[in-house]
């Protein structure tokens, strides 16, 4: 599923970026050239995510034991950084043209060319968020939001190409080339902001945390819990914790309410690599309960 919504992504955004940079060309407007330039981004980002996904799709293997996870974190990194440097791209095409002042911009192809965009990148990014959601997949997602953005670039770069042809204000096309960069460095910026936190095994958001907690407070064999550590790798949650059982029971009593408590915490989370250390119960324990 992770793969073929990938692989559509990249033709989508192949056809757009010709499309654009064609009429972008033809047209005259820096804006158009600049929501190429813009889509030209969005289709190495998903051959990026098309990649990443493919290689964290693998099982654990001796050198990732572990799993193949970061490297979705990995792509959504380089997305990021791409978003940024296409933003970068825009700004100065956009301020050259500005300062130029050579415009000669025809809007009707412009128009053209913006509306598709606007309507394929709305289903495909609808799509590939789905995608992401139902799988956790940090490529998707980071590709999902860069085709999200390109919604809403390709549509103010439309509605400016309409003020031009009816007032004929064409100095309003760099200036809008500009705010579209503007919109694609915030995007860029927590797209890479967002995959740092995961590369830098920042712990699972609290309501997860809260959820783990609950389950081991509501086992009936478990006493306590503590060192509860967690991370995300790609789509995958890791999580260890040491519990406290009743020092009386056997090895293999205290082994099954560790597997107990490991298949419920799987089951609240999704996909989840959990480890139970297992801790006898003591009298200290006992009296710093109460």
């Amino acid at each position: 599923m992770k793969v073929a919504a990938a692989r559509l992504s990249i033709l989508s955004n192949s056809a757009l970026v010709l499309i654009k940079l064609v009429i972008g060309i033809v047209t005259g407007s820096v804006s158009v050239v600049a929501e190429a330039a813009h889509s030209a981004v969005d289709l190495v980002a998903s051959i990026i995510a098309f990649l990443s996904v493919r290689v964290s799709d693998r099982p654990a293997d001796r050198d990732h034991p572990f799993g193949h996870g970061k490297f979705e974190n990995l792509s959504g990194m380089a997305e990021g950084a791409l978003i940024l440097l296409g933003g970068g791209v825009i700004v100065f095409e956009a301020v050259r043209s500005l300062l130029s002042g050579d415009r000669d911009i025809q809007t009707g192809l412009g128009l053209v060319a913006m509306g598709i965009s606007a309507v394929a990148n709305t289903i495909i990014s609808r799509m590939l968020f789905r995608v992401a959601k139902q799988t956790d997949s940090a490529a998707l997602e980071a590709d999902a939001q860069h085709l999200a953005t390109d919604v809403y670039t390709s549509a103010g770069v439309f509605g400016g190409l309409l003020v031009i042809k009816l007032t004929g204000l064409e100095a309003l096309d760099p200036v809008i080339a500009i705010v579209v960069a503007l919109l694609i460095l915030k995007i860029g910026w927590e797209t890479t902001a967002a995959s740092v936190r995961q590369l830098a095994d920042t712990g699972l958001p609290t309501s997860e945390v809260n959820r783990i907690e609950a389950i081991l407070d509501r086992h009936p064999e478990i006493l306590g819990h503590h060192k509860l550590r967690s991370r995300k790798s790609g789509p995958q949650r890791e999580v260890d914790v040491h519990i406290k059982v009743d020092s009386r029971l056997s090895v293999e009593t205290a082994h099954r309410v560790a597997h107990e408590a490991q298949d419920q915490i799987r089951s609240e989370l999704g996909t989840a690599h959990v480890v139970i250390h297992v801790e006898p119960w003591t009298v200290a324990d006992e009296a710093n309960s109460k």
